[in-house]
């Protein structure tokens, strides 16, 4: 696909129904963005999974759409980990090629979210209901039965975490003393998925002083959520150090277009006279 096709089948997507997107389908595409790569045998993996999911499901008498959750847990292992060999990536964590769905198959190491993306594909191919968790730090899943459900960690072979796991989980990777909250396990939609998973590879752009990487980064991340205030506040900071003075001012525009807190609204009126005045 040619980057134009690329930017204008994300920007449908950010500007169609969140239902409508296609999680791995678009991940897929922030990678050829990234880099110039083809999809057709990553997309080809990708029915690979799902036609392994039906076998997998038939063994166990699983029907589409049905909610076993023991069953259901069972066959999404048995795919991911045991057929397919996806394990997070434990020892070369920060590796940008975690984040990049495209490399993530081709490699079987992903981060949490990339990984949980290739998990939720895999169970809404049987019309199971499944669903990220707005959880900091470390991005698990949640399987839904008719009267129960289930925390998948795709990051740890897919198995099944308590509340106890998860308060563990956060202790381990905060310095402060940071609880959990009855927020941390409500639903994310797809483009907020997606918007973590390619937040990763924003930051570490930053960390590694690659700005124009990072606002690549950030570019997608706008067609694809168009309407998120910060991240056109964040846009036009980024693109003001970049000395890209037009495309900062536009960004800052928008953000005083869309943003309702009048404290960020005025720092940002304030940057973006001081663009103007660099344009004179």
């Amino acid at each position: 696909m040619t980057p134009g096709a690329i930017e204008d089948a994300l920007r449908r997507m950010g500007e169609g129904a969140d239902e409508a997107i296609d999680l791995a389908e678009a991940a897929l595409l922030c990678a050829a963005h990234e880099r110039d790569i083809d999809l057709e045998s990553s997309r080809q993996h990708l029915a690979e999974i799902a036609g392994a999911m039906k076998h997998a499901a038939a063994l166990d008498g699983l029907k589409p759409g049905d909610d076993k959750l023991d069953a259901c847990c069972d066959a999404l292992r048995y795919v991911l980990v045991e057929k397919f060999g996806y394990r997070g990536d434990e020892e070369t964590y920060d590796d940008l090629r975690n984040a990049d769905l495209a490399a993530v198959i081709q490699r079987r190491r992903g981060l949490p979210v990339a990984l949980s993306i290739l998990y939720v594909h895999a169970a809404r191919s049987l019309g199971w209901r499944i669903e990220g968790l707005n959880f900091p730090g470390h991005f698990v899943i949640r399987l839904h039965g008719d009267r129960q459900a289930v925390i998948l960690d795709p990051f740890a072979g897919g198995i099944a975490r308590s509340i106890q796991d998860l308060r563990q989980l956060l202790k381990a990777q905060s310095t402060d003393k940071t609880e959990v909250k009855p927020e941390h396990f409500s639903a994310l939609e797809n483009r907020q998925i997606l918007l973590r998973l390619q937040n990763n590879i924003k930051v570490r752009r930053i960390q590694e002083g690659d700005l124009k990487g990072a606002e690549r980064a950030l570019q997608r991340m706008l067609w694809i959520a168009p309407n998120q205030a910060e991240l056109w506040r964040e846009s036009g900071i980024l693109n003001a150090r970049l000395e890209n003075i037009l495309a900062a001012r536009r960004a800052l525009t928008r953000y005083l277009e869309l943003a309702e807190n009048d404290q960020q609204r005025q720092r940002a009126a304030r940057l973006l006279q001081e663009l103007g005045q660099q344009l004179h």
